[in-house]
């Protein structure tokens, strides 16, 4: 509204969502607090210094919101707690409220459909900016998702856990060509990008991969799971996927970030770990221009 700021109401927001793309909002977040760093919200309550998942997790975002980029929900360790969690994860999403945008990390796929009402519940009824979206059922599952022109849709391609391989690493051919799956699920993005709404999964723990899916989706925004309690090298992974104007990527944190104290400190600690690790990705992000100048 006339006068209003970022993050000020929900009424706002929506407004400002019909109004802009996911990408141009996530640009905007990452330019104003200089910032590629996606904080995972994953409450393992064996973890959490509060049994509430609501307080745990808006204290999470109160103390962090200004050093990151946006926020991924995994609804796994919602869900687990049924009504309870779903709600908790719904008021999450409302009191972030525009400062970042917010992924549901959902994994959703189905036929057409069914898909019609995941995303339907997703970015209509609770609101997120985008969802991580499973491409296995093909164009018809992902296309609900993709109707919504303001909301990103992340599709999985090249994920951080070793068993990708079994699947994401087979030889397959395609007009001719002989590539690994995960190049022809690359290229398939791209060719469902006709919104620019379309972006991309990449494990930093397998950064040639990532650099390999730059290299066929030049423009597109990449989240990328794995850096910290995975095991992926930031500079590697960031060298890997940053676009042309040195953003386009989410460099995702949740454990190190959310569990950096299990004391009643845990926000403050929380806020620290994240001003770290932002810091480690920009000073990252300043090797990698310097060294290519």
């Amino acid at each position: 509204m006339p006068g209003c700021r970022r993050g000020c109401c929900r009424q706002c927001y929506d407004l400002l969502k019909q109004m802009t793309s996911f990408r141009d909002r996530l640009n905007q977040a990452s330019t104003d607090n200089q910032s590629l760093l996606c904080v995972g919200l994953d409450p393992d309550p064996e973890r959490m210094a509060t049994p509430d998942l609501f307080e745990f997790g808006n204290a999470i975002v109160e103390a962090t919101w200004d050093l990151a980029c946006a926020f991924k929900l995994n609804l796994a360790f919602y869900e687990a707690h049924g009504s309870v969690g779903y709600r908790a994860m719904e008021r999450i999403v409302d009191a972030v409220n525009g400062r970042v945008p917010v992924i549901a990390d959902a994994k959703r796929n189905d036929i057409g459909n069914s898909a019609k009402f995941y995303a339907k519940g997703l970015f209509d009824s609770v609101g997120f900016d985008a969802a991580v979206v499973n491409p296995y059922l093909g164009v018809d599952g992902v296309e609900p998702f993709l109707a919504y022109e303001d909301r990103g849709t992340l599709i999985l391609c090249r994920t951080s856990n070793p068993g990708s391989k079994d699947f994401q690493e087979l030889i397959v051919q395609r007009s001719g060509r002989t590539l690994p799956f995960y190049e022809v699920v690359a290229e398939r993005a791209a060719e469902w990008n006709t919104r620019g709404n379309v972006g991309l999964v990449a494990g930093a723990t397998f950064p040639d991969q990532a650099r390999r899916i730059r290299e066929i989706c030049p423009s597109m925004p990449m989240l990328l799971p794995g850096v910290g309690a995975q095991g992926g090298e930031l500079e590697a992974a960031l060298s890997a996927s940053l676009d042309a104007q040195g953003h386009g990527v989410m460099i995702n944190v949740s454990r190190g970030v959310i569990f950096a104290s299990q004391g009643s400190d845990y926000a403050e600690a929380a806020r620290a770990a994240a001003d770290t690790y932002r810091k480690q990705i920009e000073s990252a992000k300043d090797d990698l221009a310097s060294g290519s100048s």
